[in-house]
């Protein structure tokens, strides 16, 4: 199982934004959840899929906002009727990885029970996207937001008006291509490290 605990950044000085974080991984990532998202204690929430693809989606969409700490646990999992009564070497290893997390330049930390070097090298590997990531500009995002609705790059120069090559220029310097192919071998590499914790 994979789990995943978030805790928000500045809780002291910021508006509480655990709701409508629940509400938006909820609503992007609603098929992929074992459980509902959940407000595990204080400004922190949690969640358990068996979706490698949804975990690393849902670790991009809160670490994009700035103002999560996110940690990402493997191993095995006994599930409740709810993710706060859920219990296993999952839980522990998320817990362990959202108290890194929150030291780290990403904000972002990934363990597994047992421990197992492959969860070492993909950290590391989730680090690079997402300083790439941190480095993008808003057209970049624009243009990301765009692409990722499902539009073309021509759309996306219709809707911006700007020239096609403009948009592959943009594209380029965004690292988009990048981050595409990137997200797909990451969710590959923690699927190999789920299946290979998951069993207590």
């Amino acid at each position: 199982m994979i789990v995943i605990t978030a805790d928000q950044r500045r809780s002291r000085s910021t508006p509480d934004a655990s709701a409508a974080a629940v509400a938006d991984v909820t609503a992007a990532w609603r098929t992929g959840l074992l459980l509902p998202v959940e407000r595990s204690a204080g400004d922190e929430i949690q969640l358990v899929t068996d979706s490698a693809e949804a975990a690393i989606g849902i670790v991009l969409q809160l670490t994009r906002t700035g103002r999560w700490s996110v940690g990402v646990g493997t191993g095995a999992a006994t599930l409740a009727a709810n993710t706060r009564e859920s219990t296993g070497p999952a839980f522990v290893a998320a817990r362990r990885a959202v108290d890194r997390a929150k030291k780290r330049a990403t904000h972002f930390a990934l363990a597994s029970e047992p421990d197992a070097q492959l969860a070492s090298h993909l950290e590391s590997l989730v680090d690079l996207l997402l300083l790439l990531r941190q480095r993008r500009t808003d057209p970049g995002w624009q243009l990301h937001d765009l692409l990722a609705d499902g539009g073309t790059q021509l759309d996306a120069a219709r809707s911006l008006g700007i020239t096609p090559q403009s948009v592959s220029e943009r594209a380029i310097t965004a690292g988009l291509r990048a981050d595409e192919t990137a997200t797909v071998a990451l969710a590959s590499m923690l699927n190999m490290l789920d299946t290979g914790t998951r069993q207590p």
